[in-house]
Protein backbone atom coordinates (compact mmCIF):
# COMPACT_ATOMS: atom_id res chain seq x y z
CA UNK A 1 0.00 0.00 0.00
CA UNK A 2 1.08 3.51 -0.74
CA UNK A 3 0.10 6.13 1.49
CA UNK A 4 0.72 10.14 -0.34
CA UNK A 5 1.19 12.73 2.74
CA UNK A 6 1.47 16.78 1.60
CA UNK A 7 2.24 19.72 3.88
CA UNK A 8 2.36 22.94 2.94
CA UNK A 9 5.16 25.95 2.25
CA UNK A 10 5.43 28.60 5.12
CA UNK A 11 2.71 31.78 3.90
CA UNK A 12 1.48 34.98 5.12
CA UNK A 13 4.55 36.41 6.23
CA UNK A 14 5.39 33.18 8.07
CA UNK A 15 8.91 32.02 8.33
CA UNK A 16 8.11 28.35 9.03
CA UNK A 17 4.92 25.97 8.54
CA UNK A 18 5.05 23.40 10.71
CA UNK A 19 2.89 20.95 7.93
CA UNK A 20 5.81 21.30 5.91
CA UNK A 21 8.11 20.65 8.73
CA UNK A 22 6.37 17.27 10.08
CA UNK A 23 7.01 15.77 6.60
CA UNK A 24 11.08 16.10 7.70
CA UNK A 25 10.74 13.81 10.75
CA UNK A 26 8.26 11.22 8.95
CA UNK A 27 9.52 7.91 8.00
CA UNK A 28 9.56 6.37 4.47
CA UNK A 29 8.25 3.68 5.40
CA UNK A 30 5.62 2.46 8.29
CA UNK A 31 4.11 -0.78 9.28
CA UNK A 32 5.65 -2.14 5.84
CA UNK A 33 4.03 0.49 4.21
CA UNK A 34 5.47 3.15 1.51
CA UNK A 35 5.24 6.68 2.66
CA UNK A 36 5.20 9.23 -0.46
CA UNK A 37 6.18 12.80 1.00
CA UNK A 38 5.22 15.78 -0.75
CA UNK A 39 5.55 19.73 -0.37
CA UNK A 40 3.37 21.92 -1.96
CA UNK A 41 2.88 25.49 -2.69
CA UNK A 42 0.79 27.43 -0.63
CA UNK A 43 -1.41 28.37 -3.60
CA UNK A 44 -4.73 27.47 -4.67
CA UNK A 45 -3.68 26.19 -8.50
CA UNK A 46 -0.09 25.14 -7.67
CA UNK A 47 -1.11 22.93 -4.83
CA UNK A 48 -4.12 21.66 -6.55
CA UNK A 49 -1.47 20.66 -9.49
CA UNK A 50 0.98 19.43 -7.77
CA UNK A 51 -0.93 16.83 -6.34
CA UNK A 52 -3.02 15.89 -9.59
CA UNK A 53 0.21 15.29 -10.84
CA UNK A 54 1.34 12.92 -8.07
CA UNK A 55 -1.68 11.30 -7.91
CA UNK A 56 -1.27 10.17 -11.40
CA UNK A 57 2.36 9.16 -11.29
CA UNK A 58 2.37 7.31 -8.05
CA UNK A 59 -1.47 6.15 -7.88
CA UNK A 60 -1.57 6.04 -4.07
CA UNK A 61 -4.12 4.26 -2.00
CA UNK A 62 -4.48 7.25 0.24
CA UNK A 63 -3.65 11.19 -0.21
CA UNK A 64 -4.28 12.38 3.30
CA UNK A 65 -3.26 17.35 3.62
CA UNK A 66 -1.94 18.45 6.39
CA UNK A 67 -2.24 21.91 7.25
CA UNK A 68 -1.52 24.55 9.76
CA UNK A 69 -4.31 25.73 11.35
CA UNK A 70 -3.73 29.06 13.68
CA UNK A 71 -5.88 28.95 17.01
CA UNK A 72 -6.66 25.63 17.45
CA UNK A 73 -4.85 23.61 20.31
CA UNK A 74 -4.85 19.84 19.40
CA UNK A 75 -5.11 17.83 16.14
CA UNK A 76 -7.72 18.25 13.93
CA UNK A 77 -8.34 15.48 11.53
CA UNK A 78 -11.14 17.53 9.14
CA UNK A 79 -14.56 15.51 8.27
CA UNK A 80 -15.63 16.95 5.79
CA UNK A 81 -14.97 18.82 2.43
CA UNK A 82 -16.99 22.09 1.13
CA UNK A 83 -17.23 23.00 -2.37
CA UNK A 84 -16.73 26.95 -1.21
CA UNK A 85 -13.77 29.07 -1.57
CA UNK A 86 -13.81 32.37 0.47
CA UNK A 87 -10.19 33.57 1.14
CA UNK A 88 -9.38 36.38 3.73
CA UNK A 89 -5.79 36.52 3.02
CA UNK A 90 -4.09 35.79 -0.94
CA UNK A 91 -1.75 32.82 -1.43
CA UNK A 92 1.71 33.08 -2.07
CA UNK A 93 0.75 33.62 -5.84
CA UNK A 94 -1.12 36.62 -4.27
CA UNK A 95 -4.61 35.15 -5.40
CA UNK A 96 -7.71 36.05 -3.37
CA UNK A 97 -10.75 34.76 -4.71
CA UNK A 98 -13.65 35.09 -2.54
CA UNK A 99 -17.35 33.74 -2.44
CA UNK A 100 -17.30 31.20 -5.14
CA UNK A 101 -17.52 27.61 -5.90
CA UNK A 102 -14.38 25.51 -5.99
CA UNK A 103 -15.76 23.03 -8.64
CA UNK A 104 -18.84 24.68 -10.34
CA UNK A 105 -20.78 21.40 -10.91
CA UNK A 106 -19.26 19.71 -8.13
CA UNK A 107 -21.23 18.18 -5.10
CA UNK A 108 -21.74 20.88 -2.15
CA UNK A 109 -19.43 18.41 -0.25
CA UNK A 110 -17.51 15.11 0.44
CA UNK A 111 -17.05 13.61 3.60
CA UNK A 112 -13.34 11.96 4.13
CA UNK A 113 -12.59 8.23 3.89
CA UNK A 114 -10.08 8.63 7.40
CA UNK A 115 -11.11 6.98 10.23
CA UNK A 116 -11.22 10.29 12.17
CA UNK A 117 -13.14 8.77 15.30
CA UNK A 118 -10.15 6.25 15.89
CA UNK A 119 -7.51 8.40 15.03
CA UNK A 120 -8.96 10.81 17.38
CA UNK A 121 -9.22 8.33 19.82
CA UNK A 122 -5.70 6.87 19.51
CA UNK A 123 -3.93 10.46 19.37
CA UNK A 124 -5.89 11.37 22.74
CA UNK A 125 -4.94 7.91 24.56
CA UNK A 126 -0.61 9.10 23.82
CA UNK A 127 -1.71 12.09 25.79
CA UNK A 128 -2.30 14.51 23.06
CA UNK A 129 -4.70 16.85 22.54
CA UNK A 130 -7.16 15.80 19.37
CA UNK A 131 -10.47 16.45 18.49
CA UNK A 132 -12.80 16.07 15.20
CA UNK A 133 -13.17 18.93 12.93
CA UNK A 134 -16.26 19.55 11.06
CA UNK A 135 -14.57 22.78 8.99
CA UNK A 136 -11.67 22.97 7.28
CA UNK A 137 -12.27 26.59 6.50
CA UNK A 138 -12.23 28.63 2.97
CA UNK A 139 -9.00 29.31 2.26
CA UNK A 140 -6.22 26.89 0.56
CA UNK A 141 -6.45 23.77 2.84
CA UNK A 142 -10.26 23.16 2.44
CA UNK A 143 -9.55 23.97 -1.88
CA UNK A 144 -6.96 21.40 -1.71
CA UNK A 145 -9.30 18.93 0.19
CA UNK A 146 -12.18 19.35 -1.92
CA UNK A 147 -10.02 18.83 -5.13
CA UNK A 148 -8.79 15.91 -3.93
CA UNK A 149 -12.51 14.21 -3.00
CA UNK A 150 -13.53 15.41 -6.34
CA UNK A 151 -10.70 13.65 -8.14
CA UNK A 152 -11.54 10.46 -6.50
CA UNK A 153 -15.10 10.93 -7.06
CA UNK A 154 -14.20 11.55 -10.84
CA UNK A 155 -10.90 9.93 -11.51
CA UNK A 156 -9.11 7.76 -8.71
CA UNK A 157 -12.42 5.64 -7.60
CA UNK A 158 -9.94 3.94 -5.37
CA UNK A 159 -8.35 6.75 -3.59
CA UNK A 160 -9.26 7.55 0.03
CA UNK A 161 -8.19 10.50 1.48
CA UNK A 162 -8.40 13.40 4.16
CA UNK A 163 -7.54 16.08 5.85
CA UNK A 164 -5.30 16.99 9.20
CA UNK A 165 -5.09 20.39 10.93
CA UNK A 166 -2.22 20.74 13.49
CA UNK A 167 -1.26 24.03 15.68
CA UNK A 168 1.20 26.55 15.28
CA UNK A 169 4.74 25.48 16.87
CA UNK A 170 5.81 27.55 19.35
CA UNK A 171 8.24 29.98 17.70
CA UNK A 172 5.34 31.03 15.50
CA UNK A 173 3.50 32.27 18.74
CA UNK A 174 6.37 34.02 20.71
CA UNK A 175 4.73 37.59 20.51
CA UNK A 176 1.26 36.33 21.06
CA UNK A 177 -1.33 33.78 23.15
CA UNK A 178 -1.86 31.51 20.21
CA UNK A 179 -2.26 27.93 20.94
CA UNK A 180 0.80 25.72 19.87
CA UNK A 181 2.29 22.10 19.88
CA UNK A 182 5.78 21.01 19.69
CA UNK A 183 7.29 19.30 16.43
CA UNK A 184 7.55 16.11 18.51
CA UNK A 185 4.48 16.06 19.67
CA UNK A 186 3.23 16.80 16.06
CA UNK A 187 5.11 14.38 14.29
CA UNK A 188 4.33 11.43 17.27
CA UNK A 189 0.60 12.38 16.52
CA UNK A 190 1.08 11.93 12.52
CA UNK A 191 2.32 8.61 13.23
CA UNK A 192 -0.26 7.49 15.18
CA UNK A 193 -2.62 8.82 12.77
CA UNK A 194 -1.11 6.93 9.78
CA UNK A 195 -1.01 3.86 11.91
CA UNK A 196 -4.47 4.05 12.93
CA UNK A 197 -5.33 4.52 8.85
CA UNK A 198 -3.05 1.46 8.22
CA UNK A 199 -5.22 -0.35 10.92
CA UNK A 200 -8.67 0.30 9.80
CA UNK A 201 -8.00 0.17 5.80
CA UNK A 202 -10.71 -1.43 4.72
CA UNK A 203 -12.80 -1.52 8.35
CA UNK A 204 -15.44 0.81 9.27
CA UNK A 205 -14.28 3.99 11.48
CA UNK A 206 -15.32 3.63 15.51
CA UNK A 207 -18.46 5.29 15.82
CA UNK A 208 -18.22 7.12 19.54
CA UNK A 209 -14.64 8.64 20.46
CA UNK A 210 -15.78 6.53 24.05
CA UNK A 211 -16.44 2.92 22.26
Amino acid sequence: MKIMITGFNPFNGEKVNPAQEVLKFLPDTIKGHRLIKLNVETSFEKAASQVYDALLAEMPDYCINIGQAGGRSGITPEKIAINWVDASIADNTNYQPKGQKIVAKGMDGYFTQLPINAIVKNIRNSGLPAKVSNTAGTYVCNYLFYKVQYWRNTEFPNLKGGFIHIPYLPSQVLQSNQPSMSLNDITNAMMIMLETVIDYDGLKDITSLYD
